[in-house]
């Protein structure tokens, strides 16, 4: 029996649904090259320490709650990897649900190239 293994971009969606700063920090190259974009925003980054505040400081805050990884989507695109995933959640304004796009290369076993496009916060349908 074959076990699958979950790409890069999987195990970067588990690690950020569960605001795990260690799990995160483990799956992205020391010296990644991040760029993100935010509904009002650009973001970049090029270490793991800045892509991580970017994420559990500025994108989602303490106050915002994740309930559950509703969706995780990845192909193989060339030489890289698409990933989209949705997250179900709740903070003080009420329950959220918010999706990313993102694609993703790997260096060294981690993702070191990654671009990412956010829906927002948006009410749940």
């Amino acid at each position: 029996m074959s076990t699958v293994q979950p790409t890069l971009g999987a195990r970067f969606a588990d690690a950020l649904a569960a605001k795990d700063h260690e799990a995160i920090a483990a799956v992205l190259h020391p010296e990644i090259d991040f760029r993100g974009l935010t509904p009002n925003r650009t973001w970049e980054a090029t270490d793991v320490g800045g892509v991580v505040d970017i994420l559990l400081a500025h994108w989602f805050e303490p106050a915002d709650v994740f309930d559950e990884l509703v969706l995780v989507e990845s192909d193989a695109f060339a030489d890289r990897e698409q990933l989209r995933f949705r997250l179900r959640g709740h903070n003080p304004d009420g329950p959220f649900v918010v999706e990313q796009q993102a694609y993703l290369s790997e260096r060294d076993g981690r993702i070191g190239w990654m671009r990412v496009v956010c829906s927002g916060f948006r009410q749940p349908g």
